[in-house]
């Protein structure tokens, strides 16, 4: 995390997009979400056509092409090679198809022998060989594509809670236009720490983006618990400086339980930013920072980083004049003027921390105000969460060091109120 160092579907949401990235360049835009959907799904999309598989063409063309070249060349032996063809279809194809390329093996191999006769070193120790191999082929494709299916379950579940933890949004949710990119940095597990959210309420919409220190499972259980608190507290109180204690006081909680249940991850915190519309504000938001990256402010008239000053993380307000048990002043609100035309844009470390290969950090700013000085629609969130997303993955070449999240949201259009009739 910057702020406090330690702590990276492209799902649209308005354009909200999730996909996990694996440590190595993708090329940008959708095909993220392919990208990240491991092997089985990988490479019978690759391996397709029209919805169609093909992967039975290549080990087709390998055998038809072994035949051809032992009838025709007279140099050299090489029928036995049919031996490599169910080995390449247990790579590519299924069960039943690796069985059927291992029998046209043996049926290849036994006409080379018995009707061809041109070879006097084909015979019974080559055609063992190739019954040998295609018994062990297609042993190895049963247990490659039950892996496979292994897989695509523990895929599922990973999706499930990703989908638990980080609900969807619906459009215009909470009177408000919103994007969001997350990249899991961990390709297999697919969910992380970042989190955020959207809670309309009596007293407006708040909205919720942080980062939780570490990864793993831990970290996605931590979100989960802010997430909760924040759903609720966000909607039923009036301020959002108590939003703001009930947020520390849900983390102070969870640190508890989980060090008293003697996990080593109990010292968790979590870094976070709280943002307030109000119908009573409408050119400004409320905002408390901890130890979060500051938001930026993204219109048709540039970039600004909105001066905010961050307090401590969640988890460790302890530190602050009062000490553990004693009373703590509550957490500063900050009121940010945001125009009408403004986005407020939102990031997590995997963007600040972002490194190319010489070791610079990833200052989207840049990006983002060139990118308006050609077009000012960069400025709508579901173009900008997509420009910080392209910009950082090219910057660090795909190579993610930590979960990534780009969240954007401003006022969506006001609506006019029907005239009474």
């Amino acid at each position: 995390m910057r702020g406090v160092r330690g702590r990276v579907s492209l799902r649209p949401v308005r354009g909200r997009v999730r996909s996990p990235v694996r440590a190595r360049w993708r090329p940008l835009g959708r095909l993220a979400h392919a990208a990240g959907q491991g092997g089985a799904v990988s490479r019978h999309e690759l391996l397709s056509v029209r919805g169609r598989t093909v992967a039975w063409l290549f080990p087709l063309l390998l055998l038809v092409g072994i035949a051809a070249g032992d009838i025709t060349t007279g140099a050299f032996e090489i029928i036995s090679w049919t031996v490599l063809v169910p080995g390449v279809a247990a790579a590519i194809c299924g069960v039943w198809g690796t069985a059927v390329f291992a029998v046209l093996s043996v049926v290849v191999y036994v006409m080379a022998d018995s009707v061809w006769q041109h070879r006097e070193e084909t015979g019974l120790p080559g055609l063992v060989l190739v019954l040998l191999g295609g018994g062990i082929a297609v042993v190895a494709a049963a247990f490659r594509v039950g892996g496979e299916r292994r897989m695509l379950h523990m895929r599922d579940i990973a999706d499930t809670t990703r989908r638990t933890v980080l609900r969807p949004l619906p459009v215009g949710f909470g009177g408000l236009d919103h994007a969001a990119v997350y990249l899991s940095a961990d390709s297999e597990a697919r969910v992380g720490g970042d989190f955020y959210d959207i809670q309309p309420g009596p007293h407006g919409t708040r909205v919720l983006v942080g980062d939780v220190q570490g990864k793993g499972l831990g970290a996605v259980e931590t979100a989960a618990a802010l997430l909760g608190t924040f759903r609720e507290a966000a909607y039923h109180e009036p301020d959002l400086a108590t939003v703001a204690e009930r947020l520390e006081t849900r983390m102070v909680r969870h640190r508890g339980h989980t060090a008293a249940l003697g996990r080593s991850d109990g010292d968790r915190f979590a870094t976070a930013v709280l943002i307030g519309f109000s119908p009573g504000l409408p050119d400004a938001v409320e905002a408390v920072v901890f130890g979060h990256e500051p938001p930026m402010a993204v219109g048709p008239d540039g970039v600004r980083v909105l001066p905010v000053a961050g307090g401590l993380p969640l988890g460790m307000a302890e530190l602050l004049p009062g000490g553990p048990g004693g009373p703590r002043a509550a957490p500063p609100v900050h009121r940010l003027p945001l125009a009408a035309d403004e986005t407020l844009l939102l990031v997590t470390d995997g963007v600040t921390e972002a490194r190319d290969p010489a070791g610079a950090f990833y200052c989207p700013a840049g990006d983002i105000a060139r990118a308006l000085a050609a077009d000012d629609r960069y400025a709508a969130p579901a173009r900008l969460v997509a420009l910080v997303r392209d910009g950082t993955l090219r910057h660090c070449r795909g190579r993610l060091s930590d979960d990534t999240t780009v969240f954007a949201v401003r006022r969506g259009p006001r609506r006019e109120e029907p005239a009474d009739g």
